[in-house]
Formats: C-alpha cells, sequence, structure tokens
C-alpha cells in the first residue's frame, strides 16, 4: 500500500501535466481492479487488503474524492483514480482498456 500513497504524492506534484489526458478517458468501472491487479503480478509490492494492516487506511473511494477535491480527477469513482495511478506509475503493463 505504500507504493500507493507514493504514487499519491507524485500525482500532486504533477497534476498539471496529467489532468486534462485523463479528462479526454471514458471512465471503466473495472480500473481500479484492472490495474490493481496488473500492478501486482509485475511488480508484487501490493495484494493485501487493507482490512489486514494494522493501521487504518483511508479507503479508496475517500481517496478518489479527495483527488477530486484537490482538482486532480474529473469525477470521483475508485477507477478514475486507477486510470489516473496507471498513467503516472511509470509502468507499461499497468494500463486500463
Amino acid at each position: 500500500m505504500k507504493a500507493w500513497v507514493v504514487l499519491a504524492i507524485m500525482s500532486l506534484l504533477t497534476a498539471g501535466l496529467t489532468t486534462p489526458a485523463l479528462a479526454a478517458k471514458p471512465a471503466n468501472p473495472n480500473c481500479w481492479g484492472v490495474v490493481t491487479s496488473q500492478r501486482a503480478t509485475t511488480v508484487g509490492d501490493i495484494g493485501e487488503h487493507a482490512s489486514s494492516q494494522d493501521v487504518p487506511r483511508l479507503g479508496l473511494g475517500n481517496v478518489a474524492r479527495l483527488f477530486v477535491e484537490l482538482g486532480l480527477l474529473i469525477e470521483g469513482h475508485v477507477s478514475d483514480l486507477g486510470t489516473f495511478l496507471a498513467e503516472i506509475d511509470g509502468i507499461a503493463a499497468t494500463e486500463c482498456p
């Protein structure tokens, strides 16, 4: 999960460059699962559900809403967050069809 925190920080720094590209793409409601699965099998640094963590997490829906409030996402759905993170993570294997 730490990798997603790093990606979230990176997104704050690159928001002006990536938001216009994201706005033109239609939302795919499966993007979060697709991108997470791709990253887990490619990089192997994620895969445990947040409920199995010792430290409580904000939750995907709340993180997506936070990104909307910060102006990083146009929509607030978790799938939009998956698409956005796949675009900025620098991993060719993570993309949402």
